[in-house]
């Protein structure tokens, strides 16, 4: 399979909404059962789901950020200054925006836009994974990403939904050609996530090698073809194909770049500003060092190399399996996209435990075991992913009960 193979599409929305029809049914089922899950554990414990969900750990600084702007930062004790300007603004937008025409406060624009980005998140996986592997495929992978350990995160009142969304449609936008609408929507991503750099990126590199390789396709067997003649068809086209993606490449990093220089202007430190607020919050990019260490630190006692055993096996899992989608040439979009976000997730020095969550919007990963999953049985498959929908349920509805945040 070539990078940009394009299978058929549907020839309308409405097809394109059938199509994906059992996909999003399938995890609206798994995003109801967690929920009710949740609610049942948090009941029990005297907890609000509603409240898990919407206002705490980072649902917080993002509706501050709606509700106050940005400006507002916790010192604390050890010197670590925590300000909002390490969130990323569309989230927040949202937030307001729903709160400007509604009587639904910010924390229930946070939940309803996620909500709803969610499901836009799981349409565009199904578009990406079909496209490359065919409807059965898509429908497993987006089934698979809803039934993840972490997949709660998926209903909460946090940035990943929405950054997925994005994400997905705009490598579906790059797979088929629509550069106008891949460079706006990594605009948006890079507006969403830090990490929106990984769609740029996705953007970048497709765009480079379509060129490259319309360049080549005019040379056959080595020699030129005689130009097209000024004014033709040929030339036409070729004009404007070539200006459509130069749009998009321009367009992608204005979202990223943006914020970035914003934040060093709003802070006087340039445009390495941000790199400071984010260390205020100890996260920088080591290489995995900080990561390496902590993992190594399990080993010091029994209890805790169990924890050790299964982060290894967990890291080794995620790299298993971009291995397998090189080895099955998945596109090159994907590919650099996904690297990035793993990358960016395991080499991070961020707090540990929302390394799974970092790693959500790499739904690439999931094509493997989609494709796995898609040559089942529709029986066996359905068992194995109901399974893991109810493991996943009353994992999300325990870590969301916990002390600390997902």
């Amino acid at each position: 399979m070539t990078d940009l193979e394009t299978r058929a599409t549907p020839s309308s929305r409405a097809g394109a909404l059938r199509r994906a029809a059992p996909a999003l049914l399938g995890y609206a089922a798994v995003r109801a059962l967690s929920l009710v899950a949740l609610a049942v554990w948090s009941a029990a414990r005297d907890k609000s789901a509603y409240t898990l969900l919407t206002a705490r750990w980072d649902a917080l600084w993002y509706t501050r950020v709606a509700e106050l702007g940005y400006g507002y930062e916790v010192r604390l004790a050890n010197g670590d200054v925590h300000s909002n300007l390490a969130f990323f603004p569309l989230l927040p937008w949202l937030e307001r925006l729903v709160a400007a025409v509604s009587p639904l406060s910010y924390a229930d624009g946070g939940f309803l836009v996620s909500l709803f980005a969610s499901l836009a998140a799981a349409w565009g996986i199904f578009a990406v994974a079909e496209h490359v592997y065919g409807r059965r495929a898509g429908v497993c992978a987006v089934l698979l990403w809803a039934v993840l350990p972490v997949g709660i995160v998926q209903s909460m009142a946090y940035s990943e939904s929405l950054f997925t969304a994005l994400a997905a449609w705009a490598l579906y936008a790059v797979l088929t050609g629509r550069w106008p609408v891949a460079g706006t929507l990594a605009l948006l991503a890079g507006l969403t996530r830090p990490v929106g750099m990984a769609v740029v990126a996705a953007v970048w590199v497709a765009a480079l090698a379509s060129f490259v390789r319309d360049r080549r396709a005019g040379e056959p067997d080595g020699a030129r073809i005689a130009p097209s003649a000024p004014g033709s068809a040929l030339d036409s086209a070729s004009g404007s194909a070539d200006a459509s993606r130069v749009l998009g490449m321009l367009l992608a990093p204005l979202g990223t770049a943006g914020y970035v220089l914003w934040v060093g202007h709003h802070t006087g430190k340039g445009p390495l500003g941000y790199l400071d607020v984010q260390a205020g919050w100890r996260n920088g990019f080591d290489g995995g060092y900080a990561f390496a260490r902590f993992v190594a630190e399990k080993f010091t006692s029994f209890p805790s190399a169990l924890a050790g055993v299964g982060l290894i096996v967990g890291v080794a899992s995620v790299i298993w399996l971009y291995v397998v989608g090189v080895r099955q040439r998945q596109p090159l979009p994907l590919l650099v996209y996904t690297g990035v976000v793993t990358a960016l997730a395991l080499c991070a020095s961020s707090y540990f435990g929302s390394k799974p969550r970092l790693l959500m919007p790499a739904f690439p990963l999931l094509l493997p075991l989609a494709l796995t999953l898609a040559r089942l049985r529709t029986r066996s498959s359905a068992l194995v992913l109901g399974s893991v929908a109810v493991a996943s349920a009353l994992y999300g509805a325990f870590w969301l009960n916990g002390s600390g945040p997902p």
